[in-house]
């Protein structure tokens, strides 16, 4: 198991190398001058010219690319050209209201997903799989912003149950946090929550068709642990990583969430960012998303090595 834990951590190494030459690349061929923008409409062009010398946009890409890169291996993400502030600080201190609002959307999901899926599989061709399967292709297909308005109008607006948009951190206590939460988290996990549901009802029909279950049915088992213990703890092997993957969709999905919300975190400090052409910023967010994806994949891959012994020696 330990030499198949280091092997895993081994191959995310090039991976995140190219992960960040990309977000380097990317961010230096998208249009825009920081400088113009930090300056204003009325900037002379000789400001201009000597504030992206003083920047260091003039010099060549590979030397940008070289400069960043000795600053990223010494764990140095720069400097926002607006905030005046570390990346690395910019970040922390929005990082607590999209991490709480992604774990709570994935709650929602598995909330969701799991328990629908099940009973789709156990009732295949009835009128609840049937209604099962529709309300999950509605809830995949349904734009995440229009559902999040929705809310916004009958729970806050109409019903004045839930507060409009904002956020109230945790040191104002954990239930004024949630209440703040609970729409944004329905919101962004509605359609993962969907997706889950297909996903664990195609899996729990595929293990409720194995040899052994029928075996645990012929040796009088009743159904509850026939469903448990042997068709859903071999269902959840493929379902971890539709699990991981979610949760690394739905911390993608929380800068449009974090907008139509209010919500000060990492999503909106991004599309602020590229409103400014904030070029430091926006490189280290989008890294720090990609690092997610990458170690959620890394654990995912773990976990599924301890799930199936299988899956270690044929990667050993």
């Amino acid at each position: 198991m330990f030499r198949y834990v280091i092997r895993r951590i081994l191959s995310a190494v090039p991976v995140m190398l190219v992960v960040t030459a990309a977000v380097f690349t990317l961010l230096y061929l998208t249009p825009g001058d920081p400088a113009g923008v930090i300056l204003g409409p009325d900037a002379t062009p000789e400001r201009i010219a000597e504030l992206r010398g003083r920047l260091g946009l003039d010099d060549p890409f590979y030397v940008q690319m070289l400069r960043w890169y000795g600053k990223l291996f010494q764990g140095d993400l720069g400097n926002s050209l607006f905030l005046n502030q570390p990346v690395a600080r910019a970040i922390m201190d929005r990082a607590e209201p999209t991490l709480l609002l992604t774990t709570l959307a994935l709650l929602v999901a598995l909330l969701i997903g799991l328990p629908t899926g099940i009973i789709a599989a156990l009732g295949r061709g009835r009128a609840v799989d049937t209604l099962v399967m529709l309300v999950a292709i509605v809830g995949v297909s349904m734009p995440t912003f229009w559902l999040g308005l929705n809310l916004i109008y009958v729970f806050a607006v109409s019903l004045r149950w839930l507060p409009l948009a904002g956020y109230q951190g945790l040191d104002q206590g954990p239930q004024e946090t949630i209440r703040y939460l609970i729409m944004p988290a329905v919101t962004l996990g509605l359609a993962q929550g969907a997706l889950l549901a297909r996903m664990t009802r195609s899996m729990m029909l595929e293990t409720l068709g194995e040899d052994y279950v029928r075996t645990a049915r012929a040796k009088g088992l009743n159904k509850p642990a026939v469903v448990i213990k042997h068709a859903l703890r071999n269902a959840m092997i493929p379902l971890v990583t539709v699990i991981g993957l979610s949760f690394a969709v739905l911390m993608g999905g929380a800068v449009i969430t974090e907008q139509v919300f209010n919500i000060p975190g990492v999503g909106r400090l991004l599309i602020q960012a590229i409103g400014r052409r904030d070029y430091p910023l926006v490189q280290g967010i989008v890294l720090i998303i990609a690092l997610m994806y990458v170690m959620i994949n890394l654990l995912v891959d773990i976990l599924y090595g301890v799930l199936d012994p299988r899956l270690r020696q044929t990667r050993a």
